[in-house]
């Protein structure tokens, strides 16, 4: 009875009134485009997964611990989150001593303003996970941000990241917190002295998580060990629980590559082997990321980095031919492949061998239902994107295990859904995104947003570069760019970087460009100035 009510409310909500279904399972009735998220696996009719309640992950810990954790796997899961912070930006409103009355009445309407944000998400807006990012260092806080939320009906699970490794530490403050507006004009080793000085002052005033009656779980190491206090955890904690399980935050480079060319391109059902193109094109490929990797070595030391080797690269195929046959000459070279049946390509149904015309004219509802939503629209007998995310979903898990650097050959429609996930794309866009062959996708993780760029691979004949036969074969919307135009480095589409409330549009160099950092936050301390 709850859930047909809590259904109820959803569906006569204004900005969530049921549309009339255009999918063969009448699972997915989506809200708005600008509030699809990511990637999301599914969505139910109220927004929120089945028999879960309504969760807010504070976390806990010192700075450059590594406590802030990334949401894309929530948004893939189904569960609409968001994340509020406290950003260091707003020190700069602040004297450099914060002990004044103003200071302390200041900081306190800035928290009330991140909790209200968080109450109006997971009330009005059909959320169901807050992420609260801050130190919350003290036990008698923690409690009471616990009571507080659970007058709201929030189960509050607390997540501490505690780090005793000095090179863990030294290098989150590199890698992120000397890049803080607090930090412009400095060199890098005196911001790093610095921070760590301001860091230091803290430590005595942090006290560990230890409270019996709080649901908490704390990581030490960045995953080297985790303990669980279990209180009274539901399914989304059990699954929160399982995806820490398997993060790191150690960095590592992954990288996208598109199969060889086929001896049958129009054929899903027959595993054709590589072309004598394909087989130049697997060694001109191979050959563009071993150069690539040793001129990023090279650069590193010069910039008066380590000189150590590089991390070992592992290579993960589909168990199609085209996939495996692509990554033979990496193969000969000594380098360690696997195949992986989940990374086969999206299944056309009764589209293969179809024209775009041909679909058009003999199945025009599908048709319509596709360009209504080309995410979750399946074609009879074939899989859609949200069908091949599913299936995707060990990949991503073992994906964020993976602690060296790993190059996945795969057909396109597998890296649209790899992509997405990894750089936060809309699932609106994901069916757009296109991987040409001449060019190999590096992504390289970080706190905030990931980072992505093209390494391209020259020399190749042009018929051979454009996107496949299987994609052109499905229609995308008229009023969308074509399929096939839209590269993930190109698309031009501003998107929320996970775990900031950064905005990062892709630039034509691959390069991620944030907009002024703590900008969300400098907005927060101005309401909180005025009121």
């Amino acid at each position: 009875m709850d859930t047909l009510l809590t259904a109820d409310v959803a569906a006569n909500a204004p900005r969530f009134r049921r549309k009339p279904s255009t999918y063969v399972d009448a699972i997915h009735d989506l809200p708005a485009r600008e509030e699809l998220a990511p990637a999301q696996l599914y969505s139910t009719e109220s927004g929120r997964l089945f028999h879960s309640g309504r969760i807010a992950i504070a976390t806990v810990g010192l700075p450059a611990r590594g406590k802030t954790i990334p949401e894309d796997y929530f948004f893939v899961n189904g569960a609409l989150e968001r994340l509020d912070c406290l950003s260091p930006a707003y020190l700069k409103l602040m004297p450099e001593m914060l002990a004044s009355a103003s200071s302390v009445l200041l900081r306190q309407k800035i928290l009330k303003k991140c909790r209200d944000d968080i109450y109006h998400f997971l009330n009005h807006e059909n959320g169901q996970i807050a992420i609260y990012d801050a130190v919350n260092p003290l036990a008698a806080g923690r409690r009471s941000l616990a009571k507080e939320f659970a007058k709201h009906d929030v189960e509050t699970l607390f997540i501490e990241s505690a780090c005793t490794d000095e090179r863990i530490i030294e290098e989150n403050v590199r890698s992120v917190k000397i890049s803080s507006p607090d930090y412009i004009g400095w060199s890098s080793e005196d911001a790093v002295k610095h921070y760590l000085s301001r860091m230091s002052a803290k430590i005595p005033h942090f006290e560990t998580m230890e409270e019996p009656e709080l649901n908490y779980i704390k990581m030490f190491n960045a995953g080297e060990r985790i303990t669980i206090n279990n209180c009274s955890f539901g399914y989304l904690s059990y699954r929160i629980v399982f995806y820490l399980l398997n993060l790191h935050i150690k960095s590592r480079h992954t990288y996208f590559v598109r199969a060889g060319p086929t001896s049958d391109e129009d054929s899903y059902k027959t595993d054709a082997g590589l072309s004598d193109q394909g087989k130049l094109y697997a060694e001109k490929m191979g050959q563009a990321l071993l150069r690539h990797r040793d001129g990023e070595r090279l650069a590193l030391i010069e910039r008066g980095g380590p000189d150590i080797p590089l991390k070992p690269l592992r290579v993960w195929t589909s168990t199609r031919r085209r996939t495996v046959e692509t990554a033979a000459w990496l193969y000969e070279q000594g380098y360690s492949v696997r195949q992986r049946t989940q990374l086969s390509q999206l299944n056309p149904g009764v589209c293969e061998r179809m024209s775009e015309r041909r679909i058009r004219a003999e199945m025009p509802d599908e048709v319509a239902k596709h360009e209504a939503d080309p995410y979750h629209h399946r074609y009879p007998r074939a899989e859609s994107y949200h069908d091949l995310a599913v299936r995707l979903e060990p990949i991503i898990l073992e994906l964020e295990r993976q602690q060296d650097d790993l190059l996945i050959i795969a057909h396109e429609s597998v890296l649209r859904v790899l992509y997405g996930y990894l750089m936060a794309c809309n699932a609106t866009d994901i069916p757009r995104l296109s991987f040409p062959r001449n060019e190999i996708i590096e992504i390289i993780p970080a706190s905030y947003n990931n980072e992505s760029s093209s390494i391209p691979i020259p020399d190749l004949p042009p018929e051979i570069i454009p996107s496949s036969p299987e994609d052109l074969k499905i229609p995308v919307p008229p009023s969308e760019a074509p399929s096939g135009t839209a590269t993930p480095i190109n698309l031009g589409l501003a998107r929320t970087a996970p775990g900031s409330r950064k905005t990062v549009t892709p630039q034509a160099n691959g390069g991620s460009t944030p907009q002024e950092p703590g900008e969300g936050t400098l907005l927060l301390v101005d309401r909180a100035l005025r009121d």
